[in-house]
């Protein structure tokens, strides 16, 4: 299974993480394991926050998924912290998530043009973000 796993570091110390790993379209054909990816986790420690490590992470998280041959990633997220890496609402485009999700916090990000051309129905994460009941 492809994933992109990234670690920050500052000196010695890992200040921060980002996972990519693929999701699929229920109900849909299956197509190569990594054409749609979902971010998730992200974390960076609360003493380097706003310093720009968060914004390295998706940037090159986004930039690896893209050389795997992901073409397009979505997150459930803030909506005022992913549009500036190319993030738009996911539901317009006719992408639903699998969790109970507010429309403006469900968002999806092409990383080639014409990436997301013809895909669309709920977007179903890996067996282990399932919320355990």
């Amino acid at each position: 299974m492809p994933r992109v796993s990234i670690v920050a570091w500052l000196g010695d110390a890992i200040v921060g993480h980002i996972l990519f790993t693929p999701v699929t379209i229920a109900g849909a054909v299956p197509t190569e394991p990594s054409a749609l990816m979902g971010l998730g986790p992200m974390a960076v420690l609360p003493e380097h926050q706003r310093a720009g490590v968060g914004s390295t992470l998706v940037r090159h998280g986004l930039e690896a998924c893209r050389l795997i041959g992901a073409r397009a990633s979505v997150v459930l997220g803030h909506p005022d912290y992913y549009p500036r890496f190319g993030f738009v609402p996911a539901r317009p485009l006719g992408l639903a998530c699998e969790f109970p999700a507010p429309d403006e916090a469900w968002l999806v990000a092409e990383l080639e043009p014409g990436g997301l051309r013809g895909v669309s129905g709920t977007v179903r994460y890996r067996p282990e973000f399932a919320v355990a009941t």
